[in-house]
């Protein structure tokens, strides 16, 4: 399969499955960033999962690595373990844990403490950019977790040492699990508040795997300082009912959500082919 939004509606769907299977998850999270990192994995990203630890080869660090059922679905369908692993997920004494852990094939750092994620980014491009590496790092994170400070001091340094070999994304969804972000701790607007720090700023429809190719095909061309995606996305995007509902941060499906959920991936993936 070549089509990426296609891809990215199968991805939902191994989620979906792995949810339910483990009854645990972050659904909505998920499903708002699926796209980003589908497009990454999928066309953007020098990988080669028979070569994880290529010297050379692109990061990617999950900042909001409670969404960590994505990854895993993601780096399953790219190759680097068996789906069949999917089942795994979350299981008495299975090394796929509820967030990102380097026991896993293809995960670069552990995430999940929330902030985190950018300054280690930006240790391994300071790295890249001292021993002329050609890779890039990418790091992901959740608009909500804006609210920490040590991104905002990362976002400085990145600046500072002009890294232009990274590219960060905001899942930009509007919600985490207390509510709505801006009534949580207000960003707006964020744009500006990137360009204040130094950052190259692009806006982009996050549910778009053309629109986020495009982003990051242009992210590449920025010399001299850092660039951040601002991805406009929905949480839950894919299944209507979970769609721009808090609730739905942390929630199971049941038997009928379930189904009534795989019949709207399927239908979508179709209309994608």
């Amino acid at each position: 399969m070549d089509n990426l939004t296609a891809t990215a509606f199968k991805i939902r769907q191994d989620i979906l499955d792995t949810v339910v299977n483990c009854k645990a998850g972050h659904i909505g999270g998920d499903f708002s960033v699926t796209d980003i990192l589908t497009t990454l994995y999928f066309q953007q990203m020098r990988i080669d999962p028979l070569q994880p630890k290529d010297p050379n080869r692109d990061r990617l660090i999950l900042s909001k690595g409670h969404s960590v059922e994505a990854l895993y679905a993601v780096l399953a369908n790219r190759g680097f373990f068996p789906l069949e692993d999917l089942k795994l997920v979350s299981a008495y004494g299975s090394k796929y844990i509820g967030h990102p852990t380097t026991k896993v094939n293809g995960i670069e750092a552990n995430s999940g403490s929330l902030g985190h994620g950018l300054s280690v980014g930006v240790g391994m491009a300071l790295a890249g950019q001292m021993d002329q590496a050609p890779y890039r790092v990418y790091i992901v994170m959740g608009d909500g977790e804006l609210a920490e400070g040590s991104v905002w001091e990362g976002a400085m340094a990145a600046s500072h040492y002009q890294l232009d070999n990274l590219c960060a994304v905001i899942d930009r969804n509007g919600l985490q699990i207390s509510g709505p972000t801006e009534d949580v701790m207000g960003h707006e607007n964020l744009e500006a508040r990137w360009t204040a720090f130094g950052w190259h700023v692009i806006k982009a429809a996050g549910n778009s795997t053309e629109a986020m190719n495009t982003a990051f095909e242009l992210a590449k061309t920025i010399k001299g300082q850092p660039t951040v995606i601002i991805a406009e996305t929905i949480k839950g995007y894919g299944v209507s009912f979970m769609e721009n509902a808090a609730p739905w941060h942390h929630k199971v499906p049941n038997a009928e959500e379930y189904h009534l959920a795989t019949a709207e991936l399927a239908a979508k993936r179709g209309a994608a082919l």
